[in-house]
Protein backbone atom coordinates (compact mmCIF):
# COMPACT_ATOMS: atom_id res chain seq x y z
CA UNK A 1 0.00 0.00 0.00
CA UNK A 2 1.47 3.35 -1.03
CA UNK A 3 1.44 6.51 1.07
CA UNK A 4 -1.59 7.99 -0.72
CA UNK A 5 -3.67 4.85 -0.15
CA UNK A 6 -2.57 4.72 3.49
CA UNK A 7 -3.67 8.31 4.06
CA UNK A 8 -7.03 7.67 2.38
CA UNK A 9 -7.55 4.56 4.54
CA UNK A 10 -6.68 6.51 7.69
CA UNK A 11 -9.09 9.31 6.78
CA UNK A 12 -11.85 6.79 6.08
CA UNK A 13 -11.26 5.08 9.43
CA UNK A 14 -11.22 8.41 11.25
CA UNK A 15 -14.48 9.40 9.56
CA UNK A 16 -16.11 6.13 10.63
CA UNK A 17 -14.95 6.57 14.24
CA UNK A 18 -16.21 10.14 14.27
CA UNK A 19 -19.57 8.97 12.94
CA UNK A 20 -19.87 6.42 15.73
CA UNK A 21 -18.83 9.03 18.25
CA UNK A 22 -21.76 11.24 17.27
CA UNK A 23 -24.49 8.61 17.30
CA UNK A 24 -25.69 9.09 20.86
CA UNK A 25 -25.45 12.85 20.58
CA UNK A 26 -27.35 12.83 17.30
CA UNK A 27 -30.10 10.66 18.77
CA UNK A 28 -30.54 13.00 21.72
CA UNK A 29 -30.47 16.08 19.51
CA UNK A 30 -33.09 14.50 17.26
CA UNK A 31 -35.35 14.04 20.27
CA UNK A 32 -34.70 17.65 21.23
CA UNK A 33 -35.62 18.84 17.75
CA UNK A 34 -38.97 17.09 18.00
CA UNK A 35 -39.69 18.76 21.31
CA UNK A 36 -40.65 22.38 21.76
CA UNK A 37 -37.49 24.35 22.40
CA UNK A 38 -37.36 26.13 25.73
CA UNK A 39 -36.74 29.83 26.16
CA UNK A 40 -34.59 31.28 28.91
CA UNK A 41 -37.70 32.32 30.90
CA UNK A 42 -38.92 28.71 30.65
CA UNK A 43 -35.57 27.44 31.91
CA UNK A 44 -35.51 29.99 34.74
CA UNK A 45 -39.06 29.03 35.72
CA UNK A 46 -38.09 25.40 36.20
CA UNK A 47 -34.86 26.45 37.93
CA UNK A 48 -36.64 28.38 40.67
CA UNK A 49 -39.02 25.49 41.29
CA UNK A 50 -36.12 23.32 42.50
CA UNK A 51 -35.16 23.46 46.20
CA UNK A 52 -31.36 23.66 45.92
CA UNK A 53 -31.18 27.12 44.27
CA UNK A 54 -33.24 28.53 47.13
CA UNK A 55 -30.99 26.94 49.76
CA UNK A 56 -27.88 28.30 48.06
CA UNK A 57 -29.51 31.71 47.55
CA UNK A 58 -30.36 31.82 51.27
CA UNK A 59 -26.72 31.09 52.10
CA UNK A 60 -25.61 33.84 49.70
CA UNK A 61 -28.00 36.46 51.08
CA UNK A 62 -27.19 35.61 54.71
CA UNK A 63 -23.42 35.57 54.12
CA UNK A 64 -23.44 38.77 52.05
CA UNK A 65 -25.58 40.60 54.61
CA UNK A 66 -23.35 39.48 57.48
CA UNK A 67 -20.27 40.46 55.47
CA UNK A 68 -21.56 44.00 54.91
CA UNK A 69 -22.44 44.39 58.59
CA UNK A 70 -19.06 43.03 59.72
CA UNK A 71 -17.10 45.67 57.78
CA UNK A 72 -13.31 45.47 58.21
CA UNK A 73 -12.63 45.39 54.47
CA UNK A 74 -9.08 44.50 53.47
CA UNK A 75 -7.16 43.57 50.33
CA UNK A 76 -7.55 39.87 51.09
CA UNK A 77 -11.32 40.26 50.65
CA UNK A 78 -10.63 40.81 46.95
CA UNK A 79 -8.06 38.01 46.80
CA UNK A 80 -10.33 35.25 48.15
CA UNK A 81 -12.91 35.46 45.31
CA UNK A 82 -10.13 35.52 42.69
CA UNK A 83 -8.51 32.40 44.15
CA UNK A 84 -11.84 30.57 44.47
CA UNK A 85 -12.92 31.40 40.92
CA UNK A 86 -9.56 30.20 39.59
CA UNK A 87 -9.69 27.01 41.67
CA UNK A 88 -13.37 26.22 41.10
CA UNK A 89 -12.97 24.32 37.78
CA UNK A 90 -10.50 21.99 39.48
CA UNK A 91 -12.61 21.64 42.64
CA UNK A 92 -15.57 20.83 40.39
CA UNK A 93 -13.50 18.25 38.49
CA UNK A 94 -12.32 16.52 41.68
CA UNK A 95 -15.84 16.37 43.11
CA UNK A 96 -17.23 15.02 39.84
CA UNK A 97 -14.55 12.35 39.50
CA UNK A 98 -14.01 11.31 43.12
CA UNK A 99 -17.42 11.92 44.75
CA UNK A 100 -20.11 11.75 42.08
CA UNK A 101 -18.45 8.92 40.14
CA UNK A 102 -17.54 7.04 43.30
CA UNK A 103 -17.63 3.29 42.77
CA UNK A 104 -19.46 1.58 45.68
CA UNK A 105 -17.06 -0.37 47.89
CA UNK A 106 -17.35 -2.82 50.74
CA UNK A 107 -15.18 -2.49 53.81
CA UNK A 108 -15.92 -5.51 55.92
CA UNK A 109 -19.65 -5.58 56.48
CA UNK A 110 -20.08 -1.95 55.46
CA UNK A 111 -20.99 -0.76 51.97
CA UNK A 112 -19.64 2.72 51.27
CA UNK A 113 -21.90 4.48 48.81
CA UNK A 114 -22.95 8.09 49.38
CA UNK A 115 -26.28 9.66 48.51
CA UNK A 116 -24.51 11.95 46.04
CA UNK A 117 -22.98 9.00 44.18
CA UNK A 118 -26.30 7.12 44.11
CA UNK A 119 -28.21 10.14 42.81
CA UNK A 120 -25.54 10.78 40.21
CA UNK A 121 -25.87 7.21 38.91
CA UNK A 122 -29.60 7.83 38.59
CA UNK A 123 -28.81 11.10 36.79
CA UNK A 124 -26.69 9.24 34.24
CA UNK A 125 -29.38 6.60 33.78
CA UNK A 126 -31.83 9.31 32.69
CA UNK A 127 -30.22 12.74 32.22
CA UNK A 128 -33.58 14.32 31.36
CA UNK A 129 -35.11 13.93 34.82
CA UNK A 130 -34.93 17.50 36.09
CA UNK A 131 -34.99 16.62 39.79
CA UNK A 132 -31.77 14.64 39.43
CA UNK A 133 -29.90 17.56 37.85
CA UNK A 134 -29.78 19.49 41.12
CA UNK A 135 -27.82 18.89 44.30
CA UNK A 136 -29.98 16.68 46.60
CA UNK A 137 -31.46 18.81 49.35
CA UNK A 138 -30.29 16.29 51.98
CA UNK A 139 -26.69 17.16 51.11
CA UNK A 140 -27.14 20.64 52.53
CA UNK A 141 -27.86 19.21 55.98
CA UNK A 142 -24.13 18.54 56.38
CA UNK A 143 -22.63 20.76 53.66
CA UNK A 144 -23.85 24.10 55.04
CA UNK A 145 -22.56 23.45 58.61
CA UNK A 146 -19.26 22.25 57.13
CA UNK A 147 -18.88 25.45 55.09
CA UNK A 148 -19.63 27.59 58.15
CA UNK A 149 -17.00 25.71 60.17
CA UNK A 150 -14.44 26.25 57.38
CA UNK A 151 -15.34 29.95 57.23
CA UNK A 152 -14.87 30.32 60.99
CA UNK A 153 -11.70 28.27 61.42
CA UNK A 154 -9.74 28.49 58.17
CA UNK A 155 -9.53 32.28 57.92
CA UNK A 156 -7.80 34.77 60.16
CA UNK A 157 -10.80 37.02 60.66
CA UNK A 158 -14.58 36.80 60.57
CA UNK A 159 -14.98 39.20 57.67
CA UNK A 160 -12.72 37.12 55.43
CA UNK A 161 -14.62 33.95 56.32
CA UNK A 162 -17.86 35.68 55.36
CA UNK A 163 -16.28 36.76 52.06
CA UNK A 164 -15.48 33.08 51.48
CA UNK A 165 -19.09 32.04 52.21
CA UNK A 166 -20.47 34.76 49.94
CA UNK A 167 -18.25 33.65 47.07
CA UNK A 168 -19.20 30.01 47.61
CA UNK A 169 -22.86 31.03 47.40
CA UNK A 170 -22.30 32.76 44.04
CA UNK A 171 -20.32 29.82 42.63
CA UNK A 172 -22.94 27.37 43.88
CA UNK A 173 -25.70 29.21 42.03
CA UNK A 174 -23.58 29.41 38.88
CA UNK A 175 -22.99 25.65 39.04
CA UNK A 176 -26.65 24.77 39.57
CA UNK A 177 -27.84 27.17 36.84
CA UNK A 178 -25.30 25.98 34.27
CA UNK A 179 -25.89 22.30 34.95
CA UNK A 180 -29.63 22.83 34.74
CA UNK A 181 -29.35 24.91 31.55
CA UNK A 182 -27.33 22.35 29.59
CA UNK A 183 -29.85 19.63 30.46
CA UNK A 184 -32.80 21.57 29.06
CA UNK A 185 -33.98 22.01 25.47
CA UNK A 186 -32.74 25.58 25.39
CA UNK A 187 -30.47 26.20 22.40
CA UNK A 188 -27.74 28.62 23.55
CA UNK A 189 -26.46 31.36 21.25
CA UNK A 190 -23.18 31.90 23.06
CA UNK A 191 -20.29 29.88 21.61
CA UNK A 192 -18.92 29.22 25.11
CA UNK A 193 -22.24 27.92 26.43
CA UNK A 194 -22.65 25.77 23.31
CA UNK A 195 -19.24 24.24 24.00
CA UNK A 196 -20.13 23.62 27.65
CA UNK A 197 -23.37 21.97 26.54
CA UNK A 198 -21.64 19.84 23.90
CA UNK A 199 -18.94 18.67 26.32
CA UNK A 200 -21.46 17.74 29.00
CA UNK A 201 -23.53 15.79 26.50
CA UNK A 202 -20.41 13.95 25.38
CA UNK A 203 -19.91 12.99 29.04
CA UNK A 204 -23.47 11.68 29.29
CA UNK A 205 -24.03 10.13 25.89
CA UNK A 206 -20.58 9.11 24.66
CA UNK A 207 -18.11 8.30 27.43
CA UNK A 208 -18.48 9.02 31.14
CA UNK A 209 -14.71 8.87 31.72
CA UNK A 210 -14.10 12.24 30.07
CA UNK A 211 -15.46 15.80 29.95
CA UNK A 212 -16.09 16.30 33.68
CA UNK A 213 -16.32 20.10 33.55
CA UNK A 214 -19.78 21.60 34.02
CA UNK A 215 -19.39 25.36 34.35
CA UNK A 216 -16.46 25.95 31.98
CA UNK A 217 -15.59 24.91 28.45
CA UNK A 218 -13.27 22.16 29.63
CA UNK A 219 -10.73 24.23 31.58
CA UNK A 220 -9.78 21.54 34.09
CA UNK A 221 -10.36 18.74 31.60
CA UNK A 222 -7.76 20.16 29.22
CA UNK A 223 -5.14 20.45 31.96
CA UNK A 224 -5.91 17.13 33.69
CA UNK A 225 -6.09 15.02 30.53
CA UNK A 226 -9.82 14.33 30.25
CA UNK A 227 -10.51 16.42 27.14
CA UNK A 228 -9.75 14.09 24.23
CA UNK A 229 -10.75 14.31 20.59
CA UNK A 230 -14.23 12.72 20.62
CA UNK A 231 -13.43 10.85 17.41
CA UNK A 232 -10.54 9.07 19.13
CA UNK A 233 -12.61 7.82 22.09
CA UNK A 234 -14.92 4.79 21.87
CA UNK A 235 -18.55 4.98 22.90
CA UNK A 236 -18.87 3.67 26.44
CA UNK A 237 -21.48 0.96 27.09
CA UNK A 238 -21.77 2.18 30.70
CA UNK A 239 -22.38 5.90 30.07
CA UNK A 240 -25.96 5.42 31.29
CA UNK A 241 -25.17 2.59 33.72
CA UNK A 242 -22.16 3.72 35.71
CA UNK A 243 -19.87 0.97 37.05
CA UNK A 244 -21.85 -1.92 35.61
CA UNK A 245 -19.63 -4.70 34.25
CA UNK A 246 -19.54 -5.10 30.49
CA UNK A 247 -19.41 -8.28 28.48
CA UNK A 248 -15.93 -9.48 27.61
Amino acid sequence: MNLSQSLRTRRTRSSAIDSLARQRLAADEAKTARRTQESLPDVFGSFVRAPSPWVIAALLVAAATARILAGDWQLTDALVPVVLVAAFPFIEWVIHVCVLHWRPRRVGRWRIDSLLARKHREHHADPRIRELVFIPWQTFLWLLPALVVVALLAFGRTGLGLTFLTTVGVLGLVYEWTHHLVHTDYQPRSAIVRTVRRNHRLHHFKNEHYWFAVTTAGTADRILGTYPDPAAIPNSPTAKALHKPTAA
